[in-house]
C-alpha cells in the first residue's frame, strides 16, 4: 500500500511541476528582427508564418536562442501605418465627437482601411448601439487628418484597422434585457 501511495505522490508532484513550469517559447523573428512577444500583432497584418524546428541547422543559424525552435513571421508591411496626432486614432476620434455625460452610453465599432495615399475609408460597420453616435463618429473620421500609410519595400501600401468608440468614456453599456416567456 505504501508503495502505491509513493508512486501516486511522485506522479502528482511531477504533474504539478510540469504545470507550474512555463512552456518554453520559440525564438520570434518578425520581418527579420528578433522580438520578445507577438500577441500585439493583429492577425490581419500577418502575411506568412513559418515554424523552424529546433534542429542543428536552425541552432547553427540562430544560436542557442533557437533551442525551442524559431517562428518566422512576415507582416504585410515593413512599417505600419502611423496616425499623425499626438494620440491613438481612437482617442483622437473620441475627443472630436461631442457626447455629453447626460446622453446614454453608446458604442460604435468600425472596420476601416488606410489607402496608400493616407486616406481613411470606412469599410464596414461592425457594431452601432446609437445612430446619433454613429453619425458623429463617421463625420469625425471623414474630417480626421491623413495617415502616414504602411510601407512595404519602401512603397506605401493599403492597411486595415478597427475603430471602437464608447462614450461617455468610463461608463459601461447596460446589459440588454431578454424576456423569456414559457
Amino acid at each position: 500500500m505504501k508503495r502505491y501511495v509513493l508512486i501516486l505522490c511522485a506522479l502528482f508532484c511531477a504533474a504539478t511541476l510540469r504545470a507550474a513550469t512555463p512552456k518554453p517559447q520559440p525564438l520570434y523573428i518578425v520581418n527579420g528582427k528578433e522580438t520578445k512577444e507577438i500577441r500585439s500583432i493583429p492577425p490581419e497584418d500577418i502575411e506568412h508564418v513559418e515554424m523552424l524546428p529546433a534542429d542543428e541547422e536552425t541552432i547553427a543559424r540562430y544560436g542557442q536562442r533557437a533551442a525551442h525552435g524559431v517562428m518566422l513571421i512576415t507582416l504585410r508591411y515593413d512599417q505600419p501605418a502611423a496616425f499623425p496626432a499626438d494620440s491613438t486614432f481612437g482617442s483622437y476620434i473620441a475627443r472630436q465627437v461631442r457626447w455629453d455625460a447626460s446622453e446614454p452610453t453608446a458604442r460604435v465599432v468600425l472596420r476601416y482601411k488606410i489607402t496608400p495615399e493616407g486616406e481613411i475609408v470606412v469599410q464596414q460597420e461592425l457594431e452601432s448601439t446609437d445612430n446619433r453616435l454613429k453619425r458623429r463618429v463617421l463625420k469625425a473620421v471623414a474630417e480626421a487628418p491623413r495617415w502616414q500609410p504602411a510601407q512595404k519595400n519602401g512603397s506605401p501600401i493599403e492597411s486595415e484597422g478597427v475603430l471602437s468608440i464608447q462614450l461617455p468614456e468610463g461608463r459601461h453599456l447596460p446589459r440588454q434585457i431578454e424576456l423569456v416567456i414559457r
